[in-house]
């Protein structure tokens, strides 16, 4: 059951500096919750009503925004990072997708975040537990929200994000048709998403090179592990590949000195980690699990989530701990993580639902010309006519003179080239993922 909605709430959380307390500003409307999605796991929603001074939050759409890992916390990282009204400082954020849209936060797949589960056995292992999870949130959300069912529902993804998304949105479009959720879904967007883990681990050695990231000796080595992650996939080795992967991140950290692999041009690299070594079968995992989605956790974000923010919800049970359980939800997914999702794209523009994909310039992990690989490949009959358009610039304001993005559309697709950005868009360029959303969700740019 969802908790009756919360007031307006004022944040009332007070912060020690140099002796002083000081009271941070009021908050947007929001309300928040346990949603429990099978009898041993249990789902963390946070909502936030859109917040503009001259219009009422019905004005404006509906956004889910999923975080990526599998493991990260959207309730965390995508609010306080990126997105949300105020920064990991509790000061208000410039460029808060507030301004334009209501956000749904959710901690998903469960144990990640605030979401927990209560027994091992209960990890989601693949997409279509994770989607299946998400149904029944979304069921309770809607039912519960009745002012949401008709205003304009979107989901914007980052990362795995992507590929829960795209899986979420095709389960969500069936759902809809069968009756069984009442909302009006228009539209899911992928941000630098892990659609195809094998084009994006393709992509890295020639995007390396072309940087001067990489010199011949070091474009052959990646090559050469790239390859062998091919191999793994070709004889459907899910798990073997990802094992190879971290292999081959290894490879491009001696090869480029640690280059940070969420924005090549950032010095301080959040994938160099101090692994102890090990012979466990799971070292690997661990490895990559402190690569991607420990530096999530970061300290001061864990330190709010679990001090200030934890006091202010007052539902969090005693037992869980704000990304607690985040390494047992990066393992169990172990053997999907390499599995590739672009049939599920292909379903979803068949199906007529909007697809956007957009993606940083500075973004490694999931490099642009990796997701132009992928996006090749669909069997979308308006896949030429769509490759055929002319890109149009984009500038993140009306008096700027710097392009800022370039973007693509045809029909019921639409792509986004974000410039001076890394895997974290709305970090990097906020002004820009701002326009880059009210373009998606046809509000005036």
């Amino acid at each position: 059951m969802l908790p009756s909605p919360c007031p307006v709430l004022l944040l009332s959380l007070l912060t020690l500096s140099s002796g002083y307390l000081i009271k941070e500003p009021k908050e947007p409307k929001q309300a928040w919750g346990y949603v429990p999605v099978r009898s041993n796991a249990s789902m963390f929603w946070w909502l936030y009503y859109a917040d503009n001074p001259t219009q009422n939050f019905t004005k404006f759409p509906l956004i889910m925004w999923l975080q990526g890992g599998p493991g990260a916390s959207g309730c965390g990282y995508g609010n306080f990072e990126e997105i949300g009204p105020l920064d990991a400082d509790l000061k208000p954020r410039r460029t808060t997708w507030l301004q334009a849209a209501s956000v749904l936060f959710v901690d998903n797949p469960v144990g990640t975040g605030y979401s927990y589960v209560n027994d091992t056995l209960a990890y989601a292992t693949d997409l279509c537990t994770v989607s299946s999870d998400m149904m029944v949130v979304l069921r309770e959300f809607f039912k519960s929200k009745t002012e949401f069912q008709q205003i304009p529902f979107y989901i914007f993804s980052e990362s795995y994000g992507g590929k829960m998304a795209a899986a979420i949105a095709l389960e969500l479009h069936k759902a809809i048709q069968a009756g069984t959720i009442k909302c009006n879904f228009l539209g899911v967007g992928l941000g630098d998403s892990w659609i195809s883990p094998l084009d994006s681990v393709l992509s890295w050695g020639p995007y390396l090179y072309s940087t001067s990231l990489l010199d011949d000796k070091g474009l052959k080595e990646v090559t050469t592990a790239a390859k062998k992650i091919l191999d793994a996939m070709n004889k459907k080795q899910f798990k073997l590949a990802t094992l190879l992967w971290s292999k081959a991140e290894d490879i491009i950290e001696e090869n480029t000195n640690g280059v940070n692999f969420y924005n090549i041009l950032t010095h301080e690299s959040p994938s160099k980690v101090a692994v102890a070594s090990s012979e466990s079968e799971m070292f690997p995992f661990l490895k990559l699990f402190q690569r991607h989605v420990q530096y999530q956790h970061k300290d001061k974000l864990s330190d709010l989530m679990n001090g200030p923010i934890r006091k202010k919800l007052k539902i969090i049970p005693d037992h869980v701990k704000w990304g607690g359980q985040a390494q047992n939800v990066f393992m169990n997914m172990a053997e999907d993580f390499m599995k590739h999702a672009i049939d599920i794209v292909d379903e979803l523009l068949e199906a007529n639902v909007n697809v956007t994909v957009y993606n940083g310039q500075l973004d490694l992990i999931v490099s642009t010309i990796g997701q132009e690989a992928w996006l090749r490949k669909l069997k979308w009959p308006n896949l030429k006519k769509f490759s055929a358009q002319n890109w149009q610039a984009l500038y993140a304001c009306p008096e700027s003179t710097e392009t800022a993005a370039f973007h693509k559309s045809y029909e019921n697709l639409d792509f986004f080239w974000i410039l001076k950005a890394g895997h974290m868009v709305p970090a990097d360029q906020g002004d820009m993922a701002l326009k880059m959303m009210r373009m998606v969700t046809r509000q005036s740019h």
